[in-house]
């Protein structure tokens, strides 16, 4: 794949987390999120890959299920 592909999907899932903010809920943010740290999967600039992606936002998602940081 090119860098222009890389670039593409970068901007496509960045663009769904943006319309997903939209929605105002909850839900759709924690989404949002998820959908936009995937997108740096596809950025140059970012030094992951799909597993610490999938680790940071597991981590994430079951701080949130249990209260969040503050508890």
């Amino acid at each position: 794949m090119s860098d222009y592909d890389d670039a593409e999907k970068r901007d496509v899932l960045r663009d769904v987390a943006d319309e997903l903010r939209e929605e105002d809920s909850e839900e759709a943010e924690r989404v949002a999120a998820i959908v936009h740290r995937v997108s740096d999967i596809y950025d140059e600039d970012e030094d992951v890959d799909a597993q610490h992606v999938y680790l940071n936002m597991r981590n994430i998602l079951q701080i949130s299920e249990q209260g969040g940081i503050e508890r």
